[in-house]
């Protein structure tokens, strides 16, 4: 039975280093269940209060429902239950402003959640970020990052009167995956022809692949928090930066 191996890193952009804020980004990434991979990634909206707080939620009850899921099955959530997983955010998202007396949209947050398993993936995406899929040599971008009306604006988890949700899903063998948030878009994402950027992904993905143990590897995760932190990707951007890498083995 083939398994998964994953390396992650969420890194304070030098923006948020120089006005002394503290990471807007949150990721997690785990086995839900027998086999299936849970990644999720979420950057908190800049001008929000919380959003970083907001993003850790996301990330955090989320990666609960998938939990909760796939204990008890192995087949993809249906759409309705995808949704109900996002009242469970929404409604933890509502009592965490009520115990400040603020509202809701000072924890606003993007949400990237792909589900994986032998045959078959299931996408989650609210507002930009987005996530990688490499399915025999096609890497394959399953939902674009999504902007709002103005400039450098998006969608998030708290918005009202419902969140502007994506749900894409796929039946086919996915060896690798990467998540990112916003920060990484134009690193990785060619907006020109709408593709991923095949060379960077087939570098990077090099360590994790030789690497022989499975679940999070914890040096390379340190390994990628230097990269993400590194003057060549701080020369374009001085966003927050997170990035999940996972293989199959």
């Amino acid at each position: 039975m083939s398994t998964w191996s994953w390396a992650k890193a969420s890194v304070k952009g030098t923006s948020h280093v120089r006005a002394g804020i503290r990471c807007q980004d949150a990721s997690v990434c785990e086995l839900a269940g027998p086999n299936v991979l849970a990644a999720i990634v979420s950057d908190g909206a800049g001008s929000a209060d919380f959003g970083g707080e907001g993003a850790a939620l996301v990330c955090r009850v989320i990666l609960q429902c998938a939990r909760q899921h796939f204990s008890d099955t192995n087949t993809m959530p249906t759409d309705d239950e995808l949704w109900s997983w996002l009242d469970v955010v929404r409604d933890r998202i509502t009592l965490a402003a009520a115990n400040r007396n603020i509202q809701s949209r000072h924890f606003a947050a993007t949400l990237v959640c792909l589900l994986v398993s032998t045959h078959e993936f299931t996408l989650l995406h609210i507002g930009d970020g987005a996530a990688v899929l490499r399915s025999g040599d096609a890497w394959l971008v399953p939902s674009w990052p999504e902007n709002g009306e103005y400039a450098s604006t998006t969608f998030f988890v708290t918005d009202d009167p419902a969140p502007r949700l994506r749900i894409v899903r796929g039946r086919l063998e996915v060896s690798a995956v990467a998540l990112f948030t916003d920060g990484l878009e134009k690193l990785l994402l060619n907006f020109a022809t709408g593709e991923a950027h095949a060379p960077f992904f087939a570098g990077i993905f090099g360590p994790l692949q030789a690497n022989a143990g499975n679940g999070r590897m914890n040096a390379l995760c340190d390994n990628l928090a230097k990269y993400l932190d590194s003057e060549a990707v701080n020369r374009r951007t001085d966003d927050d930066k997170s990035l999940i890498l996972a293989v199959r083995k």
